[in-house]
Formats: C-alpha cells, sequence, structure tokens
C-alpha cells in the first residue's frame, strides 16, 4: 500500500448493492414479517435522501417470492426510469434446474439494464453448494457473460470456494465478506477468506459487515477486517456496497461510507477510486451516472 495525501471524501461512488422493495404491493417478500424494522417500503426516494452526491447504485434482488422474480426485475425497472442513478439490476433465478433457468439466463444477457444474477443460498442446507444442478447454472452464467452474487453465511465458505473452483469461467461476487460472525484472530472466517481470494475468479463486496457483527462492531474492528479484506484480495478485486437499507439496523449510510473511506486512507487514489466505483463498472459492465 502507498501512502497518499490525496482523499476519498469527493471520489465518485457506485454503490454495488442495494435493495428497494414496497410490502403494499403486487411483490410478496415472506421474510420481512420476521424484520419488522424493515418490513415497510423502502424506495429509490428514500435511498436518493442518504446517498452522497454523483453516485449510482446497482440494485440486487430482495428475496421475493419465487414467482414474483421477472416481476420484480420490471418494477426496479420502472423506478430506474424516474432515478437514472440506478444503473443496473441483479436478478434471481432459481439456477439449481439450469434447463429450465436457460431461457432466463439468456433473456437477462441480452438485456442492458440486468447486470448479473443471485440465487440466495445462505439458507440453504449444508452441501447444496455441491449440487451438480447448481454448479451447472452458475457455469452457465459465466458463458452468458452475467457475473454469479453468491450470498452465503461463513459456514458455507468452504462450500463456496469449490464452487469457484468448478466454476472458473463465471465471475463469483461475494456478498457482505461471507457474512462473518466475529472478528477474532483465530476465527475460521479470516482462513476461508484467504482460501477465496486464492480463487482469481471471485471478487469481494465490502458490506454487510456492520450488520453481521452486530454488537462486536466498533469502528475501528470494521476498518481493520476491511483492511484485512482488502489485503488478501487486492483492492482491484474489492467493490463497495453499501447494503442499503438492511445495514439500517445497524448503522447509517453515511457512517458505514465513512468507515470504508478510513479502511481505503493510505491507499493510492486510483485504488480508492477502483473500490468506490470502477470495479464495481467493471464487474457488472455499467457506467456510473449521477
Amino acid at each position: 500500500m502507498t501512502e497518499t495525501t490525496e482523499t476519498t471524501e469527493t471520489t465518485e461512488v457506485l454503490d454495488s448493492h442495494v435493495h428497494f422493495w414496497d410490502p403494499r404491493g403486487d411483490i410478496s417478500y415472506p421474510w420481512l414479517s420476521g424484520a419488522p424494522p424493515l418490513n415497510r417500503p423502502f424506495l429509490p426516494d428514500d435511498f436518493a435522501a442518504v446517498r452522497p452526491p454523483h453516485s449510482s447504485a446497482v440494485f440486487v434482488e430482495a428475496g421475493r417470492v419465487e414467482k414474483d422474480a421477472a416481476v420484480e426485475i420490471e418494477w426496479v425497472r420502472e423506478q430506474a426510469e424516474h432515478h437514472p442513478w440506478i444503473v443496473g439490476a441483479v436478478a434471481h433465478i432459481q439456477l439449481e434446474d439450469p434447463q429450465a433457468a436457460q431461457p432466463a439466463i439468456d433473456g437477462y444477457a441480452q438485456d442492458p439494464f440486468v447486470v448479473g444474477v443471485r440465487r440466495n443460498l445462505q439458507d440453504e442446507a449444508p452441501g447444496f453448494l455441491a449440487d451438480s444442478g447448481l454448479r451447472a447454472g452458475v457455469r452457465l452464467l459465466g458463458e452468458a457473460g452475467l457475473p454469479f452474487d453468491a450470498c452465503v453465511r461463513e459456514r458455507q465458505l468452504p462450500e463456496l470456494v469449490e464452487l469457484a473452483a468448478a466454476c472458473p469461467g463465471t465471475t463469483i461476487v461475494l456478498d457482505h465478506l461471507g457474512k462473518p460472525t466475529s472478528a477474532a484472530e483465530d476465527h475460521p472466517w479470516r482462513r476461508e477468506l484467504r482460501r477465496l481470494a486464492d480463487q482469481d475468479n471471485v471478487v469481494c463486496k465490502l458490506s454487510g459487515l456492520a450488520t453481521e457483527l452486530s454488537g462486536e462492531a466498533t469502528r475501528a474492528l470494521m476498518v481493520s477486517v476491511l483492511r484485512e479484506a482488502l489485503d488478501v484480495f487486492g483492492a482491484e478485486r474489492c467493490l463497495y456496497g453499501g447494503d442499503w437499507p438492511v445495514m439500517t439496523l445497524a448503522t447509517s449510510y453515511e457512517d458505514w461510507l465513512a468507515v470504508v473511506r478510513e479502511a481505503l486512507a493510505g491507499y493510492p487514489a486510483a485504488a480508492a477510486a477502483a473500490v468506490l466505483h470502477a470495479n464495481a463498472e467493471r464487474v457488472y459492465r455499467v457506467r456510473a451516472s449521477s
């Protein structure tokens, strides 16, 4: 890391991970009933009130019921017509049935608004990431030029290492640093993060940490963990993510962005810019727009 006196405060921001939902509408989000603080509309206008100037964002599927997956993307597309800073969307596809998934993959590959796919894995049983159908579906994404967002819990990281190794042609985007529950020096998460970083097709979102570490998440500790991720992946493979509005359970948007900027202090301006916007532009094939 090269010391620099340049600041990241005015660096353009492309948030690689935001959600929007409106439980009053026709799209159903069953998980919200178990999260009362989040069980209300969180809309682009709400995010616009907290996003920094000259920033843009990528929407990530928000856990709606399976039948509403395509409807969710069309709803977000409509939102983006009024909020051009929403520059793309990561859609849901049930990848473990690759034959059934192929039409959706082909369609999204031709849709400039859809920039990736996430099949949320965090609540699946042990061994699910080794499923041959899932792996075939993830490979299809790579063939179509679509990255795969992997939302897993720390217990699943060893399986994700093997999935990444089995799908070398697909860019795997690790959401929320693999959801560590502890930042202890001897915690297995640290070892598995390094193993993931050894897979050249894996990139890491600097997101979700305050929510996952909860009461342990002091600012100094989060900065330390982010710097470890930056060290093992390299700044060229890390993407800034806010995880709004889920992150509001633990912190404010302004404070989380400040933590990430503090972790980048001392990095060259080009490296900070890569993390804050350029890497997301590359991975998701979008252009930041304020």
